[in-house]
């Protein structure tokens, strides 16, 4: 690809990690090959860079321009650290680095800059005059948009910055496993960028001493952690470890081996015979390449990581490891594991080379992009799991159809089933595979697909389908004694029809089942015929005398959210003695593993009722949990799974659990949270329905808005009771009356919020409270916000006036909404209960937990009123984006307007909102299955259908 022009590249590199300083030095030894200049700007060493090219043509500067994720040790990355970094790094100096990088690409002469991938290279080009060029799997709008969810979106302008400034970039020039980047106008995909080998097996091996007979594990992590021990038992018989970059003074066993940091890693990649070490760009791609088996431990927060583990399992290359095993040490069942895949990655591996020609084209002026350049673009709005492009210029942001709202592993299957055969199945007490023995299906179609979808894993063949298959699929085969007895329990999500965020100050709420629900499988066996997972097995029966109940659970779809998708625990880790271990203990013990904390949903109802109830458990325990509720679109993921909030310890109120619970199919279920109080069951009038429309934006009640807005409205109570009981103590009760000394002693002891009238708010505390104050001043003055399970930051402040006064008029508004339901059916009725649902909406919104994507939904209903049957709108749950309940007449004209809001939502953001339609029995109603596989599975269809036909078999 030579040129007789030398050109010149300016090529920026991310100061995270040195994977991208790696893949950079592939592009860039191209470029240089074919007679160009490169100026590489990076924090990275330089032997990373001269180690490869030895070179007149390659410049180093060693400037840091973004700082990439702060990690707390090799596996956890600090969200609120990195946000921060970022910040003093790119941000604050922001104007001063534009000036900086514009002037030096002026004196360089630059022809092109490459990003990799630096936000603010983008824009110090355009603003130079010069084209630019991306070149990465992920970009960093995608990475940081999740820290915002747990951060606070008072970082969302980070957010935005970055994807302006990628917006400046001609095109992106894409790597396989690349995550969603749609602020890039457009992309060129490429193979992996692979560094080469310079020796070969034989040679690697004969400098590091070891013999052919021997087995070579490279422990691969980035820098050996503090804290992290390495024994010489973790290895099996016949095994070493090369251990890159271990600290000069660092003791390690005789079979472990230090290699020194200029190391060359692909050599010593492609002479071991396994990796063990997290996943990244740079370790990914090239066990990819050299088909090298690749056992990796999940990192906490780092987005990335999910599309580089399905590109590597999707080629037979990879085995996960739980953080647990890594550091206790059972390490020997995944190396075995390991060593019987068979790598199968057949792509070209030539990306460097290919980029580099890209690049040079570019740079000679030729094009490679389909649109035209059309100026910077904005993110709006965070959508695609907490992050997505709104469009503009009547252009849809391109959002992979990964992201589509996809039916869950256990619930797909419910399409593959013709009506006659659904009908069957929910209509009698056979089903294939397995026979009812107590209770029915109720003729709902999610659970008969739930079940046959058991029955499928219970006929899996493991020598024939084992590559074919998901592996939560092949764990949940494995899980259960398919001949005993298995017990099925089903829990619908919730719409918050009204109520929402007052629940946890004591306020009236309505709350509606979805159709859509969370299954769990669950058998209990003695632990001498419970089946272990090969891993589970090494850890818990290293000692074949014990015999210990052991807890295994398989959570389905957890690749949606980078979850772990299975959990095993000794159930005696949940005791101290003779008793069970406190629920701070508990939360403790869940959140040493970020992929691993769902389980605490699951496991912590175990530990609850060793607590509560004094249960003991001698049998093992084997659950699958499938749901096809949405996570983080607020209506009530969580509450679908458990009940119970000692263990997890969100800051929710008890409103999901309840109706999730005890719900019923197309009833609204009232409930006065003080603290659980249900008042009963509220038909839905027979003219009316609700639907739910998902914004796309990700919710979180975990999150920093929610958490700071229940921290402000308690603030507020404590405020207000502390100005009624001065009143009390400073006025002369004759002079005062003794009703107002009354009022103001309730008021001084006041318990709920909600409990507080409208008036009563208005007249003696709206003008008094403060809009905001600081943590530190309101914990010099009032000690205690008393909610015992959020804490008070000194460092911020909280807005106290709106989340205040939120749940005093929402309790109003729900009680006049649940009234206006029992009146006549009219447009007036209508319209009240519209304009109610309105109001709380931007209640909600003076809260700060409104979003952009909401409030649009929230504006296409309203348009759609001027012509139409649509009435109100708002949105739900804990907000901050999730899902806008609408309330319109029960009638086509409605259905058609919902489908037409769908469109124009897709039109301005790209993104195609699921609707939520349709309810179903809580918890409590449907009540339990308990199933038993039939020893004639091929006969169990013909039987019911006999059966319903009246004939006796």
């Amino acid at each position: 690809m030579a040129t007789p022009t030398p050109l010149v590249f300016a090529y920026y590199v991310t100061g995270h990690g040195f994977g991208h300083a790696t893949r950079v030095v592939e592009v860039a030894r191209h470029l240089i090959d074919a007679g160009h200049l490169v100026h590489v700007v990076t924090a990275a060493p330089d032997y990373v860079f001269t180690s490869e090219i030895q070179s007149p043509n390659l410049f180093l500067r060693r400037v840091l321009l973004d700082c990439g994720a702060v990690q707390s040790d090799a596996l956890t990355v600090d969200r609120l650290a990195s946000l921060e970094k970022y910040s003093q790094t790119a941000v604050i100096p922001r104007e001063s680095i534009l000036a900086s990088e514009v002037a030096w690409l002026k004196s360089i002469k630059a022809d092109l800059v490459v990003s990799d991938v630096v936000p603010i290279a983008c824009r110090a080009a355009a603003d130079a005059g010069i084209r630019s060029v991306c070149i990465t799997n992920f970009s960093w709008d995608f990475i940081y948009a999740d820290y915002v969810m747990a951060a606070g979106h008072h970082h969302r302008s980070i957010i935005l910055q970055i994807a302006e400034d990628y917006s400046h970039c001609e095109f992106l020039i894409r790597l396989p496993g690349f995550c969603p980047m749609p602020a890039f106008r457009d992309v060129v995909d490429v193979p992996l960028v692979v560094r080469r080998l310079h020796k070969s097996r034989e040679e690697v091996r004969k400098e590091l001493g070891v013999g052919d007979d021997v087995k070579l594990l490279i422990f691969n992590f980035g820098g050996q952690p503090a804290g992290w021990t390495l024994k010489e038992e973790y290895l099996p018989t016949g095994w070493k470890c090369l251990v890159c970059g271990a600290s000069d003074d660092q003791e390690l066993p005789p079979n472990f081996i230090k290699l020194p940091k200029e190391a060359y890693t692909p050599d010593v990649i492609a002479a071991s015979d396994c990796m063990l070490g997290k996943i990244g760009y740079g370790t990914s791609s090239e066990a990819m390449a050299y088909k090298l088996p690749f056992i990796f431990v999940r990192r906490d927060y780092f987005n990335e990581e999910p599309f580089l583990r399905n590109i590597i399992e999707h080629y037979k290359g990879g085995v996960e490891m739980i953080r647990r095993d890594l550091l206790s040490g059972c390490w020997q069942p995944y190396i075995e594991h390991a060593i019987s895949l068979k790598p199968c990655y057949n792509r070209d591996i030539n990306g460097g080379e290919v980029a580099a020609r890209i690049l040079q084209d570019t740079a000679q002026g030729n094009t490679h992009t389909k649109y035209k350049a059309c100026g910077a673009r904005r993110l709006r709005d965070a959508i695609v799991l907490g992050y997505q492009l709104r469009g503009i210029s009547e252009r849809n942001a391109n959002v992979p159809d990964w992201y589509v709202h996809a039916p869950f592993p256990l619930q797909e299957h419910e399409q593959s089933i013709s009506n006659e055969e659904m009908f069957i199945l929910c209509s009698c007490r056979h089903i294939p595979d397995f026979e009812v023995l107590h209770g029915d299906l109720q003729g709902l179609s999610d659970t008969a697909s739930f079940l046959k979808a058991l029955g499928e894993l219970s006929a899996i063949d493991f020598e024939r389908d084992n590559k074919d298959q998901l592996r939560e699929r092949l764990a949940a085969a494995r899980l259960f004694n398919w001949e005993e007895e298995i017990f099925v329990a089903r829990a619908p999500g919730r719409l918050d029809v009204m109520g929402g965020i007052a629940d946890y100050s004591g306020s009236l709420v309505l709350q509606m089942p979805i159709k859509e629900a969370c299954h769990a499988a669950v058998q209990k066996n003695h632990p001498s015929k419970q089946k272990l997972w090969k891993h589970a097995q090494a850890r818990h029966h290293s000692d074949s005398d014990k015999q210990t109940p052991i807890l295994e659970i398989v959570s389905f779809g957890a690749d949606l959210s980078n979850r772990g998708p299975t959990f095993d625990m000794d159930i005696s880790d949940f005791m101290d003695g003779e008793q069970p271990i406190s629920y701070e203990a508990a939360r403790n013990y869940f959140s040493r593993d970020t992929s691993q904390r769902w389980a605490a949903y699951v496991a912590g109802a175990i530990l609850v009722l060793m607590t509560e109830l004094g249960v003991r458990f001698e049998d093992s325990i084997s659950i699958v949990i499938s749901s096809a509720v949405p996570e983080g679109k607020g209506v009530s993921s969580s509450a679908a799974v458990e009940v119970e909030n000692h263990i997890v310890g969100a800051p929710c109120g008890v409103m999901d659990q309840m109706a999730s619970a005890c719900g019923e199919n197309n009833k609204l279920l009232a409930m006065v949270c003080q603290p659980a109080e249900v008042l009963g069951l509220v038909d839905i009038p027979s003219h009316i329905k609700f639907w739910g429309i998902d914004s796309g934006l990700r919710h979180s009640v975990g999150g920093s808005d929610y958490g700071s807005v229940r921290i402000g409205t308690f603030m507020g109570r404590k405020m207000m009771k502390s100005m009624a009981s001065n009143k009390v103590k400073e006025n002369n009760s004759d002079e005062m009356g003794r009703n107002s000394t009354e009022l103001l002693e309730a008021e001084a002891s006041l318990a709920y919020l909600c409990n507080l009238p409208p008036h009563r708010y208005e007249g003696g505390y709206a003008n008094k409270l403060p809009e905001r104050i600081t943590g530190e001043e309101f914990l010099t003055k009032y000690a205690s916000h008393d909610d015992p399970v959020t804490v008070v930051n000194k460092d911020l402040t909280y807005a106290v006036k709106a989340p205040t006064a939120h749940p005093v008029y929402e309790n109003s508004r729900v009680k006049a909404f649940k009234s206006l339901l029992t009146a006549a059916a009219s447009d007036e009725q209508l319209s009240a209960l519209g304009e109610l649902m309105y109001q709380c909406h931007y209640s909600y919104s003076a809260c700060g937990l409104g979003s952009v994507g909401t409030d649009r939904l929230v504006e296409l209903v309203q348009m759609m009123r001027l012509s139409g049957t649509l009435y109100g709108a708002k949105i739900t749950g804990g907000g901050s984006g999730g899902t806008v309940c609408v309330m319109g007449e029960k009638s086509v004209r409605s259905s058609e307007q919902i489908r037409e809001i769908q469109q124009r939502y897709k039109s301005a953001t790209g993104f195609m909102p699921y609707v939520f339609e349709g309810s179903s029995p809580g918890a409590g109603k449907f009540g339990y299955l308990k199933i038993r596989r039939r020893s004639s599975p091929k006969a169990d269809l013909a039987a019911a259908s006999a059966v319903l036909n009246g004939v006796h078999v």
